[in-house]
């Protein structure tokens, strides 16, 4: 029988635009949680908005408003798993900081 795979949770915290959601997105791709095919989409659509850089915080800031304004509104959650682990990845804004320790706290 296999190891069983280690979980992981991760919360990214930080002041407003320091850039936890391109951060985050970024290392879910590098991580392979989520395909080259969703970030070039990503990236055709934010140039198309004139935001091009952006296509690694749209992995988590999926709400329109959040991609229009180029901020995240809410917190967002992203699991996926690697060869060794399960990871969870807890994407915070600072404009609601309590609502993580919330979702935390209910688990």
């Amino acid at each position: 029988m296999g190891k069983e795979k280690l979980h992981i949770n991760i919360v990214v915290i930080g002041h407003v635009d320091s850039g936890k959601s391109t951060t985050t997105g970024h290392l879910i791709y590098k991580c392979g949680g989520i395909d080259k095919r969703t970030i070039e989409k990503f990236e055709k659509e934010a140039a198309e908005m004139g935001k091009g850089s952006f296509k690694y915080a749209w992995v988590l800031d999926k709400l329109k408003a959040e991609r229009e304004r180029g901020i995240t509104i809410d917190i967002s959650l992203w699991k996926f798993e690697t060869s060794k682990y399960y990871v969870t990845i807890i994407d915070e804004t600072t404009r609601k900081p309590r609502t993580t320790w919330r979702v935390l706290c209910q688990s």
